[in-house]
């Protein structure tokens, strides 16, 4: 009896033994994670920041969740400033940085990152077009492998952007698509287009250029056949030259859709897209939970939630173009 009698006793004190060794594992493991600095690669095929960091927004997203850089997380950024052919050598680099994570702008980067690691973590920042379309990822519930991150919706993204172009151009029966060749991602988006433009029952005049060199020849092909707009298919070759496309636009009168809100307020006619500020603050979570333990092939790949429609009324104007009052309600920026 007396036996019977301490073994509740005998349990009780066995399971508080083991709580108060889980509590300490606990907190031996936060100290080990406050104490640690995270080293964060990113991987661009866009120009150099200024500074040679990693983009101030995106740094600013990470920083929303606790990471202070120079105490718990530093940077790698390396740029290919417009030319693909230099990602893979870069993201060599990185690997050899031994970086806890790579983010990546762009469908090359993307691309390169996975042929240089397949065990360091990846995770798609922006501009990566479908990632499962062009086999990053297996799936956006299940990624799998070391990749996950921001991905877009192809098929309607496409059409919805032509649509819109059609809307404010209705007389508009061809249209030129400038698009970077060298990225999958973006091809795939151009091939989307074509289809909802023979939807439209409008013609594509397909540009693809793949080094900031051949932008000039773009535009004398799109000068010769005068089309009656033009759209932009954005990543970060044809981002870091949008201001020489919105130039070139004006010049010829060309009215002409965008993928950011920023190329709008540049001087372009129009954009729908996400937010860079949104992709940013997603893809910084994706890191969040990587470091905290999560597996990114378990991590479900997402789409943006929202799309910004960015309208400029001072080029409409000076392009002569009336736009519908219907479509100019539906823009979340208006730029008069």
């Amino acid at each position: 009896m007396k036996a019977d009698r301490r073994m509740p006793i005998l349990r009780r004190c066995l399971l508080s033994i083991l709580a108060t060794l889980a509590a300490w594992t606990c907190l031996a493991f936060a100290q080990v994670q406050d104490k640690k600095v995270f080293r964060v690669g990113l991987l661009s095929g866009a120009a150099r920041t200024p500074d040679g960091n990693a983009p101030k927004l995106f740094r600013d997203a990470l920083g929303g969740l606790g990471y202070v850089e120079g105490k718990n997380i530093s940077y790698q950024a390396r740029f290919a400033d417009g030319d693909a052919e230099r990602l893979p050598g870069l993201a060599q680099e990185l690997v050899g940085l031994k970086v806890d994570v790579i983010a990546t702008l762009g469908g090359p980067a993307t691309a390169a990152a996975k042929r240089a690691s397949s065990t360091i973590p990846i995770v798609m920042a922006r501009a990566a077009g479908d990632a499962v379309a062009t086999g990053w990822i297996s799936s956006l519930a299940r990624p799998g492998g070391n990749v996950t991150g921001m991905t877009d919706e192809l098929v309607q993204l496409s059409a919805k952007r032509m649509e819109l172009l059609k809307e404010a151009v209705p007389n508009a029966s061809v249209i030129a698509v400038l698009w970077n060749a060298a990225d999958a991602g973006m091809t795939l988006r151009s091939q989307e287009i074509e289809k909802a433009a023979r939807i439209l029952k409008v013609e594509v005049q397909a540009i693809g250029v793949r080094r900031a060199e051949e932008f000039d020849a773009a535009f004398k092909a799109i000068a010769r056949s005068r089309p009656h707009a033009m759209f932009l298919i954005s990543d970060p070759l044809t981002n870091m030259n949008s201001k020489s496309v919105i130039e070139f636009a004006a010049a010829q009168r060309i009215p002409a859709m965008y993928e950011n809100g920023f190329q709008a307020r540049d001087g372009g006619l129009m954009a729908y897209g996400s937010s860079i500020e949104d992709d940013f603050r997603r893809a910084a979570v994706f890191i969040d939970r990587i470091f905290k333990g999560a597996k990114p092939g378990e991590l479900p790949a997402e789409q943006p939630t929202r799309h910004y429609l960015t309208i400029n009324a001072k080029t409409a104007a000076t392009l002569g173009l009336p736009l519908p009052p219907a479509l100019l309600l539906r823009a979340d920026q208006l730029y008069q």
